[in-house]
């Protein structure tokens, strides 16, 4: 099969994450941009990236790369693609437009003059036109535009990837899959000890983080991507692809636990569980992650998500200061990591973090921190045992 160059969009501060995800599955010629990480690889390639890569938010495949300053130049430049190589003139097409260009400042008018462009051209060649489809087209289009530089591409993944198919309930705002998948990732999860999440919500971290011990790709339960419409689409290397990916699953020994207090929140993550089919590697309890104390003896790795923004009911000051002092007090020889948009409120955590991120949760900036608690203190952990007293004379 003939290699191609191929895009993986991702979250700011995830490239690097999305690089090695790419790197281990076998990527050739991996370079690292913005949001995105160009690759090469074979149409079975794409079909891996699509089902395995957790830090992906769709796979691109880039047919066009020309400079536009106004609309004819854009106009001009999409009518000299060849649009029968990839559509028919009884097919659909859908555009996504996304610009950062002091010369295009409404996407809805880039889309509708690509479309233009697309439909002319079916219409002097056939007499024919394909009509637009936003919910199940035949092909979705990716149109980017960064100041004056304009990349086309094919969308082979479709919906945005971090739509797994098995969260059918969530709460107020949860956590975006594909940023829990790269925060789990950023925090050095690797299934090689205990985990908590104690603020669970719709468990979304939880079935991440499974999925990561267990190596289960991370779209497995997905029931449709867009290369499956494609005129070139092989089913059987598809089946072969995924088979391929569950012979490299593997066993878990440790614990997943999650907690919430709200009792909507427990049913929803359990339901989430199932549909992951998840139950056996994960413990979901209703409780207040204040009032509990560390269940295992050993390491534990532990990532959540604190309610901030709006759904904050709470003083933001006295409910961070719990968070530390819960941690200081009952979590020993733990990795702790969370996520925060309420930055001032990392003042009173009341413990340095050993490392922070800037990430996005959506619109809002927030930072990624990790606290190491220890077994006993920190100065004794670095310090040597003590000789034995010398006798004396």
């Amino acid at each position: 099969m003939e290699n191609k160059k191929w895009v993986a969009k991702t979250f700011f501060g995830f490239e690097d994450i999305t690089a090695a995800e790419l790197r281990a599955l076998g990527a050739q010629d991996i370079k690292i941009g913005s949001r995105a990480v160009e690759f090469v690889g074979d149409k079975g390639f794409m079909y891996k990236a699509n089902l395995a890569v957790r830090t992906a938010l769709r796979i691109l495949m880039p047919i066009g790369h020309f400079k536009a300053i106004d609309d004819r130049q854009l106009y001009a430049s999409i009518g000299n693609i060849n649009w029968t190589d990839y559509l028919k003139p009884d097919q659909t097409f859908w555009i996504d437009a996304t610009l950062h260009s002091p010369y295009f400042t409404h996407s809805q008018f880039v889309a509708q003059r690509v479309k233009d462009a697309i439909v002319d051209q079916f219409r002097a060649r056939t007499g024919q036109r394909p009509n637009i489809d936003k919910d199940f087209p035949t092909i979705r289009i990716d149109v980017r535009i960064d100041r004056e530089n304009c990349t086309i591409s094919l969308d082979s993944s479709g919906a945005s990837l971090h739509q797994r198919g098995y969260r059918s309930r969530t709460n107020i705002a949860p956590i975006n899959e594909v940023l829990a998948a790269g925060l789990l990732l950023r925090s050095g999860w690797d299934g090689r000890s205990d985990f908590l999440d104690p603020m669970c919500g719709s468990g979304t971290l939880l079935i991440e983080a499974a999925m990561i011990a267990c190596n289960i790709p991370a779209n497995i339960n997905r029931k449709e991507f867009a290369f499956e419409k494609w005129a070139d689409w092989e089913p059987e290397l598809f089946e072969t692809i995924i088979d391929s990916l569950m012979h490299k699953t593997r066993e878990f020994h440790y614990s997943i636990v999650g907690y919430d207090k709200a009792p909507s929140a427990v049913e929803k993550a359990l339901e989430n569980v199932a549909n992951a089919q998840l139950d056996e590697y994960i413990d979901i309890k209703q409780a207040s992650f204040f009032d509990q104390t560390k269940e295992v003896e050993g390491p534990l790795h532990m990532v959540f998500n604190p309610p901030y923004g709006e759904r904050l009911d709470v003083d933001t000051e006295a409910f961070y200061k719990r968070i530390g002092d819960t941690l200081k007090q009952q979590y020993p020889n733990t990795q702790a990591w969370f996520i925060t948009a309420q930055l001032e409120a990392l003042k009173h955590v009341g413990l340095k973090p050993s490392h922070k991120h800037t990430v996005f949760n959506g619109s809002l900036e927030a930072r990624f921190v990790h606290y190491e608690l220890y077994a006993g203190s920190k100065k004794a952990k670095y310090q040597s045992p003590p000789n034995e007293a010398e006798p004396t004379a």
